[in-house]
């Protein structure tokens, strides 16, 4: 009878912890790894990573799979790409609780700000729960590639609590705020990992409305808190996640610090470069250490890259939306829209025409002139597309050289591979053109890598590759600027995310964990080209990338991707509440 299960062999082995790496073996029985180092022995299968890393598996905090993780069990693409944990239910947009007449509205909230399709979501889900702990009992019944932990989404409590009471602006009752905090309570006593909310104008439902979150009060909030606070005491784990525009009037880090001081809970917000911020990331990050300093628990969240949109003629967005003559093919199926977009007649036409802003949301009318006119800052997605360009790869610079108009370039771009050409828009995050801002941020400890979105933006972004971008980019290939280590790497998307969330039982190469391993050959490891897929239910839209480089992904020590392939294992289950780890003493 084999000792072990599982022996990984002769791998370069980054811990999770920020250690040098070392050269050894990892062995793994029933689900954990039982020791490290040179292993004896013999297991039921043997995997050799010698010139591979053998790294944890990447814990992603910031996902928004709620209705995906119902149907699926795959959970791509963040499977895809080293993922062993997702939590999801972030930015206030989730469905639970649910009454049964709230399930269109809530619908129409996660269309509306994750751009994920209605239709796949009003097909896909079974709906069969409306509290909470319901919910939570249901995504429990699925097993998957990956474990999934969530929070509590303050725009389902509100509808719940509201019904038709919520509308932009509504204000709660006193016995409306003991209501929602008595529900946010009593999700995290069940198990979700914290609670979940939105303030920011770019938030909306599919009918143009502000999420429920955006007009909060900070007594809502800091009432919220102090359940989330007492559920915490009773042994569950509560962080305080959000999106904000963060304006300064708003004084949103003094409702955080006081939040996070008289409740004991950490809050953690979304700190991007944001054209819609008048506060810039740099004094983001210097107003939370303030509170910090005056003993709140507040930690940002950064992106490891431009934050932006993914044009295409069949994507949510294109820079000629608002045309006259998109808009008399916008509804048609795609090969009557091809014929007609690569006719010259027809692009000639829309070429000449003026945009026709009248329907455009003039709350983000900045943003919609960089989608549509905004050339230097829109760059062409080359095969070997460098996510990090400079402004010579820009539309602007490339139409100049080639001495075409930069609108015509930009259409031609889109027509290219048969009309599945795509465009490049760092919305986010880009505003020096460069991520040197970023550098230092990836050494602090009041800092997350995060903001992957995986399972959201179907039409207009793939950033739950954040994990290879950041092995292939910031540690391997960067050229415009500093890199980072691979241990600091890995231990920022594996030990540090896992244990903001209490999640202390992985993240970590080492006896007692769990055996969620990555072997990553670093040498081969390349982002793929980004496609849209028509896959989800109702025949709905994402946007999806792979990589190649991943020999193998585990999963509590079952093998559940090789050479990116899914096995079909489904090891992976619901998390409830925080997570321990016994350890045990290391092999020699």
């Amino acid at each position: 009878m084999a000792m072990y299960d599982l022996i990984i062999k002769g791998g370069t082995i980054v811990d999770g912890t920020g250690a040098d790496r070392f050269t050894g073996d990892v062995a793994v029985k029933d689900g954990v790894i039982a020791a490290v180092g040179r292993v004896s022995g013999d297991a039921t299968r043997e995997i050799d990573a010698s010139g591979k890393v053998v790294a944890p598996g990447f814990v992603d905090i910031h996902t928004h799979y709620d209705g995906q993780a119902t149907w699926d069990q795959e959970m791509a693409p963040s499977s895809w790409h080293g993922v062993t944990t997702v939590v999801m239910g972030n930015c206030g947009v989730g469905f639970a609780p649910a009454k049964p007449d709230r399930h269109e509205w809530l619908i129409s909230l996660m269309e509306g700000v994750e751009d994920i399709p209605g239709t796949a979501l009003a097909e896909g889900m079974t709906w069969d729960w409306e509290t909470f702990p319901e919910y939570l009992d249901a995504l429990e019944k699925m097993p998957r590639s990956v474990d999934v932990a969530t929070h509590v989404p303050h725009g389902a409590v509100r509808a719940y609590v509201l019904g038709d009471r919520e509308q932009p602006g509504a204000v709660p009752t006193e016995a409306d705020i003991k209501a929602m905090s008595d529900i946010v309570e009593e999700g995290v006593r069940a198990g979700a990992l914290g609670f979940s909310t939105s303030r920011t104008v770019l938030h909306k439902s599919v009918d143009g409305e502000l999420v429920p979150g955006t007009t909060a009060t900070p007594e809502e909030l800091v009432a919220i808190g102090h359940a989330m606070g007492r559920a915490k005491g009773a042994g569950g784990h509560a962080v305080f996640e959000m999106a904000s525009d963060l304006q300064r009037d708003w004084n949103e880090f003094e409702w955080m610090g006081r939040l996070s001081r008289e409740a004991g809970v950490p809050v953690t917000f979304a700190a991007l470069e944001s054209i819609q911020k008048d506060m810039p990331l740099k004094e983001q990050i210097a107003t939370m250490r303030a509170e910090n300093d005056n003993g709140a628990n507040i930690v940002a969240q950064i992106a490891l890259r431009g934050n932006g949109i993914i044009m295409a003629w069949q994507g949510t967005v294109n820079p000629f939306a608002f045309r006259p003559s998109w808009k008399t093919i916008a509804d048609l199926p795609w090969e009557e829209q091809k014929a007609k977009l690569l006719d010259p007649a027809f692009k000639a036409q829309l070429l000449s025409e003026s945009n026709d802003y009248s329907e455009a949301p003039m709350d983000i009318i900045g943003v919609v002139m960089v989608i549509t006119q905004g050339w230097a800052l829109q760059y062409e997605m080359d095969p070997d597309f460098d996510y990090e360009p400079d402004e010579s790869a820009s539309v602007n610079a490339r139409a100049n050289a080639a001495g075409v108009d930069p609108q015509e370039y930009a259409y031609d771009m889109l027509c290219a591979d048969d009309g599945t050409g795509f465009i490049y828009l760092p919305i986010l995050n880009y505003a020096d053109g460069n991520l040197d801002f970023l550098h230092p941020l990836q050494h602090a400890d009041d800092t997350v890598n995060s903001l992957s979105d995986g399972g959201a933006h179907c039409g207009t972004i793939c950033d739950a590759a954040s994990p290879t971008f950041m092995l292939e980019h910031w540690v391997r290939d960067r050229k415009r600027g500093d890199r980072i280590t691979l241990e600091n790497a890995i231990k920022r998307q594996c030990r540090d995310t896992a244990v903001l969330y209490g999640l202390e039982d992985r993240g970590v190469i080492a006896p007692g964990f769990l055996a969620d391993i990555n072997v990553i050959d670093m040498e081969r490891l390349k982002l793929g080209r980004p496609w849209l897929a028509f896959d989800l239910p109702a025949g709905g839209k994402r946007l999806l990338q792979k990589a190649d480089g991943y020999a193998c992904t585990i999963k509590g020590g079952v093998v559940t991707f090789e050479e990116g392939k899914w096995t079909g294992a489904t090891p992976g289950g619901l998390i409830r509440g925080p997570q321990r780890a016994e350890l045990a003493e290391a092999a020699e």
